[in-house]
């Protein structure tokens, strides 16, 4: 599962946009100046083009060449500063780090998860299941209060006490009002940086968890 990033996703469809609007401006630079060198190959000797005018078209054609240099040079520096986050986010192979997720890992054990009511809440259950949807655990009487990150461990141990053996699970939070109106929440969870990997030039967290995440989500390292 990848996590988004809104920001992320708006600059890459801000660099998607502006090579597309290079190339109409590549495109429209040339044919102006051909336009311009068939105007003047092809007026009348006894009324040649307006001097007024000329000048105007050539202060346009240079507007135009000076666009397509700017934005070189902004798409150049806008590659320095991507291979440059890359290199940054290289850093963070083999470290833990915690970000927004829906999963826990079980280690040895032992598994920890947080989470950020959006309102205040008369009830707060953890539901733990299996990547197939069935219910492993189900853990009351959290904590209740909004806009704090809190956390809880999970011992390991299913609804009749077992031991579970280790592996990634699902959690879903389940923070009801006093009307027993679901209140949303944001999950977050601690896992290790496998690898790093590219897609469509973006660099992605690989996650032990299975998700794959951008750097800029990334709230702690460890």
């Amino acid at each position: 599962m990848t996590i988004e990033s809104t920001t992320a996703t708006q600059a890459a469809g801000t660099a998607s946009a502006s090579g597309s609007a290079m190339s109409q401006l590549n495109a429209d630079y040339d044919s102006f100046l051909k336009l311009l060198t068939a105007q003047v190959a092809n007026q009348d000797p006894l009324e040649p083009m307006d001097s007024t005018t000329f000048v105007s078209q050539l202060a346009q054609l240079s507007q135009v060449e000076q666009s397509i240099v700017t934005n070189s040079s902004l798409e150049a520096i806008g590659q320095q500063l991507s291979n440059a986050f890359a290199l940054s986010d290289v850093q963070l192979i083999g470290r833990d780090v915690t970000l927004p997720s829906e999963r826990l890992e079980l280690s040895e054990g032992s598994g920890a998860f947080s989470y950020v009511l959006s309102g205040a809440a008369e009830s707060v259950t953890a539901v733990i299941r299996h990547a197939d949807g069935t219910v492993v655990r189900e853990i009351k009487g959290l904590p209740t209060t909004a806009g704090t990150r809190h956390e809880f461990t999970w011992d390991g141990t299913d609804s009749e006490g077992l031991a579970v053996p280790d592996a990634v699970f699902d959690v879903a939070i389940e923070a009801l009002d006093a009307e027993d109106a679901q209140i949303s929440y944001s999950g977050y969870a601690t896992t290790r940086v496998e690898e790093l990997a590219f897609q469509n030039g973006e660099p992605m967290l690989v996650l032990r968890n299975g998700d794959e995440a951008r750097s800029a989500q990334v709230l702690g390292v460890e």
